[in-house]
């Protein structure tokens, strides 16, 4: 929520522009990160059939551009802005809904295991309406790294939502939906209450502004790539598998962490660290700092009001 202060009759941004709000700032920063995205991918499924492709991230992104170019890197970039528009749409929006909720009936800012709690639902609810997305996102980043003939090559969003549901039936497009919830729910309690626990924190040394955003914003990305890696690459790795006679290579998210632990070493679960924190970190931020600003842009421009208050 945005609290107006000094001001008797308080503006408030409606509900749905929560939501338009939230996805705007979503993919606005997915467009600067999309190649950490796509190196991290392509690191997690490195592996899975028994050979090792990349000796680190910087291997990955050298061998990546002297094969497929350096357009490759945005392979996926419609349905990652796709998965944007409706994950991030949905979990931010929610979240500052719950937000603003919370602080009209209590009147004070949600403490940490509120804020946490909020961020686990506008994660579960999120994830639900991004993983036809993030089915498709994992698949087009990953087409290129296998060969030829079992290329997906779907063209783009549009087309992989229509083949997978021609192909696989409907619901293969909530493939990994489990794993996906369970990582958007620790994704979403950590990256959502750290930086508005954060904020308040730094808040006693820096005043409302950029660089507040920046360094709460900068924190929480450390925060909950090292949280939800694990579940990123389960998740990753269910939604590229093959599918052959109706049977997975993977059961579930535990049968990926057991099988990457006893056959790739436990630090294997945070294969692909350095991209992932380079993606999550930065788009963390840049979701962040463009949400307050597109937030204080409305508050501005649409409602007429010079200042607005602490933000989500």
């Amino acid at each position: 929520m945005v609290v107006v202060y000094g001001v008797e009759d308080k503006k408030t941004i409606p509900n749905y522009m929560k939501y338009v709000i939230g996805g705007t700032a979503g993919m606005m920063g997915t467009c600067i990160v999309q190649p950490l995205d796509l190196v991290k991918t392509r690191m997690q499924i490195s592996g899975a059939s028994g050979k090792r492709e990349f000796k680190n991230s910087f291997d990955c992104i050298a061998k990546v551009f002297k094969a497929e170019g350096i357009l490759a890197f945005y392979n996926g970039l419609s349905a990652g802005l796709m998965r944007q528009a409706t994950y991030t749409t949905a979990r931010m929006g929610f979240y500052q809904m719950e937000v603003e909720a919370y602080r009209n009936k209590l009147d004070h800012a949600p403490p940490v295991y509120a804020s946490m709690g909020m961020g686990i639902l506008a994660g579960a609810f999120g994830a639900m309406f991004g993983n036809p997305a993030e089915v498709s996102l994992i698949r087009m980043m990953a087409d290129r790294s296998v060969p030829e003939a079992q290329r997906r090559n779907y063209k783009n969003v549009i087309d992989a939502f229509i083949r997978i549901t021609k192909e696989e039936g409907l619901f293969a497009l909530w493939r990994g939906c489990m794993p996906t919830v369970g990582r958007a729910m620790v994704v979403n309690m950590v990256q959502l209450a750290s930086y508005s626990q954060l904020k308040g924190y730094f808040h006693q040394y820096i005043n409302e502004g950029f660089l507040l955003h920046l360094a709460a914003s900068m924190m929480s990305g450390l925060l909950t790539t090292i949280a939800s890696m694990p579940l990123d690459m389960a998740k990753t790795r269910i939604q590229n598998q093959k599918v052959i006679d109706g049977k997975g290579e993977y059961r579930g998210t535990l049968d990926v962490l057991y099988k990457v632990t006893r056959n790739e070493g436990f630090f294997s679960m945070w294969k692909g660290f350095t991209p992932y924190l380079c993606r999550l970190g930065p788009h963390t931020v840049f979701a962040f700092v463009f949400l307050e600003q597109l937030n204080k842009a409305y508050y501005k421009f649409v409602l007429g009001q010079s200042s607005y208050g602490p933000g989500i």
